[in-house]
């Protein structure tokens, strides 16, 4: 048996993730942080702001499903290593 995740859409329902939804239209407002973040995730990745804001929802969820399960998020650099707290 294998275990279905499933997410709540923005009108109530739960569906399981691997199904085929509808896309989803956000209207936001970031903060100037968040928006020069983007801007540079954008250039350095050469990527539209859509599909920017999509890989970045979808890294989120993996590296909290992570946490969760009680991982760890590393960076190494050459022979040094950091723990990266996410708050």
């Amino acid at each position: 048996m294998t275990d279905i995740k499933r997410v709540r859409t923005s009108d109530g329902k739960v569906v399981p993730i691997d199904k085929k939804a509808e896309p989803e239209q956000l209207h936001v407002k970031l903060i100037p942080t968040a928006a020069r973040s983007l801007a540079l995730t954008m250039e350095l990745e050469k990527l539209s702001k859509t599909d920017t804001v999509n890989r970045a929802v979808q890294v989120y969820a993996f590296l909290a499903e992570q946490m969760a399960s009680g991982g760890e998020i590393l960076i190494r650099k050459g022979d040094m290593v950091e723990k990266v707290h996410i708050i």
